[in-house]
């Protein structure tokens, strides 16, 4: 991350093509089935970062689409999709359509000269749909090839409201605020109010970069951001650093993690979406998570056998990581983008339908996630919090900047970044993990 709604296992871009998966025959990709000219009785099969249940509840989403078409659609998910994805394509082993969870992994995809440019009735959805910053991310070199699909807001703290009611606590309006929490919470409970995990497999260290990139548009503002995204702003510029330190006053004190798992480093080996239920049994009265986090307590089961309340009443809710000043509206995010690599009708029609509010209705009604297509229904969403969510993307009065990990080149967003992140943890010095960070730039 997201990313696959949550990025999860994502392995650095492996950009040199193994010959033998096209030799051996194993594309995944190819229209299937004798249909006409409109794609009927055709199959369209997607490739993507997206597994477990809400593979199947993609898959569902395809249903009526189906009936009004003739055209079957089938997502199959892969853990490694991020880091064999590249070879795969290179290989001709491209699916009909993949659902790129990054700007720059869509740009490496993009260079291997497979990605079609999308149909002109995508580019009129989004533009009908999506704001112009949505259609920039998924714009290579002018051209645009890739519709945005799902999205989540980053820079959410989940928190147990009653823990909250119960010590007298209230949400914090700015960072300061929240700093005077946690030492709070600390003082009055004599545990580590926060929780975190960094565990992703080959990913391991992605939602730590979430932290530093909220925290940069908070100190430093969305001209350093965007600097900083094109490279211009290096890791080694004392406003990252900043960030860092910033960060380090919560996630680098052993009175203050990790709640429920262990001391400062058991940070890196407890998985990311593990920390759902210590939340929600209130064992962990803070973590920082997108608003993605919210699948993950349907996953969870409180004593009463049923998932958790995600509600300002409830066992778990959320509030956005707070500026420096009150009442600040900049808020960071991720997506999905949905290329294709067929020019067959079947192909272009379920493109058209994905980047339509038909789609982004279907998927968002079926529960646990959140589009930010302007002309989708935000009360579809499954909780009272998506549907504040999703409301948030669609408001042009949002000021909302991409995943910077996401945006960077892979041999630093998805490589020296992550990987710094888990040395940081670890306990290297700041400055070195910066300039570590920072070489990425030369791989």
């Amino acid at each position: 991350m997201g990313m696959s709604q949550r990025r999860r296992l994502i392995a650095p871009l492996a950009l040199i093509a193994v010959s033998g998966l096209a030799l051996a025959g194993c594309a995944e990709g190819g229209s299937s089935g004798g249909g006409d000219s409109s794609g009927k009785g055709e199959t369209v099969k997607i490739s993507g970062g997206i597994t477990g249940s809400e593979a199947d509840l993609l898959n569902k989403s395809f249903d009526q689409f189906t009936k009004d078409t003739g055209i079957k659609v089938v997502y199959t998910g892969d853990k490694g999709f991020e880091g064999n994805i590249v070879t795969k394509v290179s290989g001709g082993s491209a699916p009909d359509i993949a659902i790129v969870p990054q700007p720059g992994l869509l740009k490496s995809l993009v260079g291997t000269g497979q990605v079609k440019e999308a149909p002109s009735e995508v580019s009129a959805n989004v533009d009908k749909n999506w704001s112009k910053d949505w259609k920039t991310y998924g714009t290579i070199d002018g051209k645009f090839y890739a519709a945005p699909m799902l999205a989540n807001v980053k820079g959410y703290v989940w928190y147990s409201p009653a823990k909250f009611k119960e010590l007298g606590v209230e949400v914090p309006k700015t960072w300061d605020d929240l700093l005077t929490l946690t030492k709070t919470l600390q003082e009055k409970t004599g545990a580590a109010p926060w929780c975190a995990g960094f565990a992703s497999g080959d990913a391991s260290g992605w939602p730590g970069t979430d932290w530093i990139e909220d925290l940069v548009l908070r100190q430093s503002g969305t001209d350093v951001y965007d600097k900083w995204v094109a490279g211009d702003v290096k890791f080694t510029d004392p406003q990252i650093k900043q960030a860092f330190d910033a960060v380090g006053t919560i996630l680098l004190d052993p009175k203050y993690v990790n709640a429920g798992f262990g001391d400062v480093k058991s940070i890196n080996s407890t998985a990311f979406a593990d920390v759902a239920a210590k939340v929600a049994d209130g064992t962990c009265l803070m973590t920082h998570q997108a608003s993605f986090l919210s699948s993950n307590f349907l996953d969870v089961k409180t004593k009463a056998g049923a998932a958790p309340k995600v509600a300002p009443d409830g066992d778990v809710y959320a509030f956005v990581l707070p500026g420096l000043k009150e009442g600040e509206n900049t808020i960071e995010g991720g997506g999905e983008f949905v290329a294709g690599f067929t020019d067959s009708a079947a192909t272009k029609k379920v493109l058209e339908f994905m980047s339509s509010p038909e789609f982004a209705n279907a998927r968002v009604k079926l529960g646990g996630v959140i589009s930010a297509n302007k002309n989708a229904d935000a009360s579809l969403a499954s909780s009272q919090f998506l549907q504040d969510a999703m409301k948030t993307l669609q408001d042009p009065k949002t000021t909302l900047r991409f995943d910077a990990s996401d945006l960077m080149p892979a041999t630093v967003g998805s490589g020296s970044f992550w990987k710094g992140m888990v040395s940081w943890i670890d306990g290297k010095p700041t400055d070195q993990v910066l300039s570590d960070i920072q070489a990425g730039y030369k791989n």
